[in-house]
């Protein structure tokens, strides 16, 4: 699944392409807005982006976890090196170790993430910032033409912005137009 990007200058035009989306089969699941105008687009009953897409949660989250893994790992190395528990420690109580600093180290970077712009929408700040609609489009690979044929024939006014053929990937790069 794809996640296509366009930029449309107007609420009343994102609503227009919201109707002609849903009209060609693209349901409000798969269809996210990010504005800076949150209660025009509830007004308009938009479906709004979340936060999972528009925060760095799950990227820093992700990094957080595998600095905390590394620290772990290397907290468990010195302990059974220099023992300062003992020389009875079992190895499920190195395991703990490696395991509670990965998961303190999920929360940190989670807690940043949730601080941060999504990298991906960063490079639309601007546009957003200035009262653009950024309309996330979630295409599987049989929808992808029909919408972009849609787009092109009925709504000159957007613009297509990027394609991310992996938004799941939180590292992956968008590939802007």
């Amino acid at each position: 699944m794809k996640c296509i990007y366009y930029l449309s200058p107007s609420l009343k035009s994102t609503h227009q392409i919201s109707d002609d989306l849903h009209s060609i089969g693209v349901d409000d699941w798969f269809l996210h807005i990010v504005s800076k105008d949150e209660s025009g687009l509830s007004k308009e009953r938009l479906h709004s982006s979340n936060y999972l897409e528009t925060l760095d949660v799950i990227r820093d989250g992700l990094i957080g976890a595998a600095a905390g893994f590394s620290a772990g790992v290397l907290f468990a190395l010195l302990s059974m090196a220099l023992e300062p528990f003992g020389p009875d420690v079992p190895l499920l109580g190195y395991v703990a170790m490696v395991f509670v600093l990965s998961c303190f180290g999920a929360w940190v970077g989670g807690l940043v993430g949730i601080a941060s712009e999504n990298k991906k929408l960063a490079n639309f700040h601007d546009e957003i910032e200035s009262g653009k609609y950024l309309i996330l489009i979630y295409a599987k690979k049989e929808q992808e033409q029909k919408i972009m044929q849609m787009m092109s024939a009925k709504h000159n006014e957007a613009q297509l912005a990027a394609v991310d053929a992996h938004f799941l990937n939180p590292f992956a790069q968008l590939k802007l137009s």
